[in-house]
C-alpha cells in the first residue's frame, strides 16, 4: 500500500560537516518526533571527503529520510537544489548543516505558508529578529553590503537574503529550483529574483541566529564571486 506524501520535507546541504552534522540531526529528529505529522529529512551531500554521508545514514536510520549524494563537490546552491527537487513534502524548509536558526522555528513558518504565503524566509535584520550570537564585524558588514547589491539588481525589499533557513510551498519549491542556474552561496539571490518575478508571494520573518564559527564562506574570495553571480541572474534568466 503506498504511503501517504509527508507534511514537511526538511533539506539539510551538507560538505564535510561530521563534527556538526550528527548533533543537528539529533535536534532536528527530536523536534519531528514530536510533531503529530508525517515528514522526512533530506541530508543532500556535496561531494563529502569525510564521514558525513555515513553518519547522516547512520542518525537517520528508521527514520524516513533521503542521503542524496555526489562524488565532486559543486557548491551549496546546487547541493540545495537537489535536496529541494527531491522533496516530497508539502511544504519544504531548508536550513543550514549548522542550525544557525533553531529548526523550532519552523513552526511560524508553517503556519504563513499553510495561510497565506508561497515562500517564507528567515531575516537577521527585522526590528524582531534575536541575535544571539553575531558575525564578526567584517563579515556582518559585508553581508549587509551583499544585500543592499542584491536589493538593486535582483529583488526588492528583502533585508537579508542569506539566511540560511527558507520554507517554501512544494509546488513553488520545484518550480524555483527546477529554474535555478547558480550553483554557490549567491543562489538565495536567484530565487529570491525567481520568486518575485513570477509573483509568489514572499515573507520575511524574523528568527533567532546564533552564529557558527565554522562558516563555509571564504571572506576574500566569496563576497567577490558572489557579486559577480548577481550580476548574472538577471540575464540568466531574460526569457
Amino acid at each position: 500500500m503506498a504511503t501517504a506524501a509527508p507534511y514537511l520535507s526538511v533539506v539539510i546541504p551538507a560538505f564535510n560537516e561530521e563534527k556538526r552534522l550528527p548533533q543537528s540531526l539529533d535536534s532536528v529528529l527530536a523536534f519531528l518526533e514530536r510533531q503529530s505529522y508525517a515528514s522526512e529529512i533530506i541530508v543532500s551531500d556535496d561531494g563529502s571527503q569525510d564521514r558525513t554521508v555515513a553518519l547522516a545514514r547512520e542518525k537517520l536510520a528508521g527514520f524516513p529520510h533521503q542521503v542524496l549524494t555526489v562524488t565532486r563537490n559543486g557548491g551549496k546552491g546546487s547541493a540545495v537544489r537537489r535536496g529541494m527537487l527531491a522533496a516530497t513534502g508539502e511544504y519544504v524548509l531548508f536550513t543550514d548543516a549548522d542550525l544557525s536558526t533553531p529548526i523550532e522555528e519552523v513552526v511560524r513558518f508553517l503556519a504563513r505558508l499553510e495561510k497565506d504565503q508561497d515562500v517564507v524566509i528567515a531575516s537577521r535584520d527585522l526590528p524582531d529578529s534575536r541575535v544571539e550570537v553575531h558575525q564578526n564585524f567584517l563579515r556582518e558588514t559585508m553581508g549587509k553590503v551583499f544585500n543592499r547589491i542584491a536589493c538593486m539588481f535582483a529583488f526588492r525589499g528583502i533585508r537579508d537574503s542569506q539566511c540560511g533557513f527558507k520554507g517554501f510551498r512544494k509546488e513553488a519549491a520545484h518550480r524555483l529550483f527546477g529554474m535555478q542556474k547558480l550553483d554557490g552561496f549567491s543562489f538565495d539571490v536567484e530565487i529570491l529574483f525567481l520568486a518575485q518575478k513570477l509573483g509568489y508571494r514572499v515573507l520575511e520573518l524574523p528568527v533567532i541566529w546564533r552564529n557558527s564559527s565554522q562558516s563555509r564562506v571564504r571572506v576574500l574570495r566569496d563576497p567577490f564571486v558572489m557579486f559577480l553571480d548577481v550580476l548574472k541572474i538577471r540575464r540568466l534568466h531574460s526569457k
